[in-house]
């Protein structure tokens, strides 16, 4: 038997408005009005601040335990487990990066705001330039070779015939055919 989604979503919606109503009737949880020291006794709980290595911290962990309760015992085991407790430098964001963990005094940059790296890529683009401008003199001053291979040629014993590469064969396209029509691929 197949069931249309008109009858999936029917009776979920239906199961929702049951939950609802059964989380209303439940009578409000009577550790929102006692203190700490009631809370705990009342859930058969230490104190989190009493934990030590070792002690079982499952209970902490209740819907009916108190938030900031349960924070408490986690930051107890955190402080006490050492294999929690230090950081084996792995953390990408375990060092402070703020202004005042990174300024050296008298420090200066080549960055200018609205500009960024200006001036440093302009006296990389000035420098890029006067190396150009000295091969292009040095390459006035050489010696004028026409063609490398015409002095090869001319320095062998027996004359050498230069053969052109041979130029590859155009790749072929595939064709199918189905029945009587012809696609190419």
């Amino acid at each position: 038997m197949t069931e249309t989604g008109l009858d999936f979503w029917s009776r979920r919606k239906a199961k929702v408005a049951e939950e609802a109503l059964a989380e209303a009737e439940q009578p409000a949880e009577p550790t929102a009005e006692l203190s700490d020291e009631e809370v705990l006794a009342a859930l058969d709980l230490p104190d989190p601040d009493t934990l030590e290595l070792g002690d079982d911290i499952k209970g902490f962990m209740a819907k009916a335990v108190p938030d900031h309760l349960r924070r408490k015992a986690l930051r107890r085991l955190w402080r006490l487990n050492p294999t929690l407790a230090n950081v084996d430098g792995l953390v990408d964001y375990g060092e402070d990066f703020t202004d005042s963990a990174t300024v050296i005094e008298g420090m200066q940059t080549a960055y200018q705001v609205g500009k960024g790296m200006f001036a440093h890529v302009q006296e990389m683009a000035r420098q890029a330039e006067a190396l150009a401008e000295e091969l292009t003199d040095e390459e006035e001053d050489a010696p004028e070779v026409e063609d490398t291979t015409k002095v090869v040629v001319a320095a062998a014993e027996e004359p050498v015939e230069i053969e052109e590469e041979a130029q590859p064969e155009p790749r072929r396209r595939m064709r199918f055919s189905y029945g009587s029509e012809t696609m190419p691929a």
